[in-house]
């Protein structure tokens, strides 16, 4: 298969300008292993002709050294790059596809779904608007499929799409399907998820991923494709109040003071007044500045730099908000955790606290509970281990302005690092 556009040979200006404003939707394909994750997300690069010439021949060659699909094509490859995936057929590390269509440029996070490798689900999941949950049609929820639905949760996402996936050996079968379906959608209904759509599938025929199959005569939806295309996305973020966080200082002269960051909610337009915090001091919005000329407004996603009326000095990691915005700012905070790391998570040792470009250090003070996945209940434990999800009291070593996770991702998500190793050892939410 090859990738081709038309209007790319005979209109490359239309072309960019139409796909500079498309929609991004980032997603993550998510569940228990050996689902079909990787198959489907290939399948869907094929069918949806995504995949280059070159990529396409290398992939041919690469089933029949390492495909576990029989004589068909494994799409799984396109994704399980690493040698040691190959080996042992299973996805270890998220990996990322970029494609677009028509209505939609689209970010694909492939989530490794074996235990262990948990805490890479978690980063691939952190960024996502959306997730697809696939289930094997032969063995319905399981375990890890609760786990990543419980992180999905923490993680603030609250959509999903079901993917019903290998129907094909339990022949197309509708009971199967809807048995599977209402179960789920009644646990996602516990965690707060919403179910958008639930889709029957084959990922390795491509049954209900690009195109309608023939084989489930029976289902009245749409494929993946098209529900990842239509699917509605919130625009919260760009409804909410102004939030930036001051990720670099830049000063060329002394005629000049910028303060770069991305905007991670709301809208700013020069002349309105600022307050930074932790520092309470107040000024007024000169103007915003890109590389394309100053802006008369900006909002939510874009990294922009702005310059302020008033000269004085703030530091890397402080957070711009409109004047009569209240942030709560403490030292002392409370959050969940998902630990990362073999080593053990006990109170008292001190860590990197790390939230967008504000670094401070850490510790966790108490451990209020351990969450059981399986029953959803809270169990006193005085440590976490890898890949428990925990609740914590954390102190840091300064007060930061924060919000909670569920109102504002950016302001309220962080990581916690090994300060002698440097590993990431949690993802953390503030609540």
């Amino acid at each position: 298969m090859v990738y081709r556009s038309e209007q790319i040979s005979t209109d490359i200006e239309g072309y960019l300008h139409a796909h500079e404003h498309k929609e991004i939707v980032r997603f993550v394909i998510c569940g228990s292993a050996d689902e079909g994750k990787s198959t489907l997300l290939g399948r869907l690069l094929y069918d949806a002709d995504m995949i280059p010439t070159d990529e396409w021949e290398a992939l041919q060659k690469e089933s029949l050294r390492y495909g576990a699909a029989g004589e068909k094509t494994d799409f799984a490859l396109l994704l399980d790059g690493l040698q040691s995936e190959r080996e042992e057929e299973s996805t270890i590390d998220v990996g990322y596809r970029y494609f677009s269509t028509e209505k939609r440029k689209f970010i694909a996070a492939d989530a490794p779904g074996h235990e262990q490798y948990t805490r890479n689900m978690a980063t691939g999941a952190s960024t996502a608007d959306l997730a697809v949950v696939v289930i094997d049609a032969r063995y319905g929820i399981d375990t890890q499929t609760r786990r990543h639905s419980h992180i999905l949760r923490l993680l603030g996402l609250t959509k999903a799409v079901v993917a019903v996936n290998k129907m094909d050996l339990l022949h197309f079968d509708r009971k199967v399907f809807e048995k599977i379906n209402s179960a789920y959608r009644a646990f996602a209904r516990e965690l707060g998820i919403e179910i958008v759509f639930s889709v029957p599938l084959c990922a390795l025929d491509g049954d209900n991923v690009v195109n309608r199959s023939d084989r489930t005569p029976w289902y009245e939806g749409k494929p993946l494709l098209d529900i990842l295309e239509e699917v509605p996305l919130s625009d919260s973020m760009a409804k909410a109040p102004f939030r930036m966080i001051v990720q670099t200082i830049n000063r060329p002269n002394l005629q000049f003071k910028g303060y770069t960051g991305t905007i991670l909610s709301g809208t700013l337009h020069p002349g309105e007044q600022i307050t930074v915090l932790p520092e309470g001091k107040q000024a007024t919005l000169k103007s915003i500045v890109t590389y394309e000329g100053d802006l008369g407004s900006a909002s939510a996603g874009e990294a922009v730099m702005v310059t302020l009326e008033e000269e004085f000095d703030i530091s890397r990691g402080s957070v711009l908000v409109k004047t009569g915005d209240t942030l709560p700012q403490n030292g002392t905070i409370t959050a969940h955790l998902i630990w990362m790391e073999k080593e053990r998570c006990v109170p008292g040792k001190r860590y990197g606290f790390k939230r967008g470009s504000t670094v401070l250090t850490a510790s966790v003070d108490t451990i209020e509970y351990r969450l059981n996945v399986n029953t959803m209940l809270r169990h006193e434990t005085d440590n976490l281990e890898l890949n428990d999800i925990g609740f914590v009291r954390l102190i840091l070593d300064e007060p930061i302005a924060y919000e909670c996770f569920e109102e504002n991702r950016q302001m309220g998500g962080f990581i916690l690092i090994d300060t002698m190793t440097n590993h990431t050892v949690a993802a953390g939410m503030i609540r």
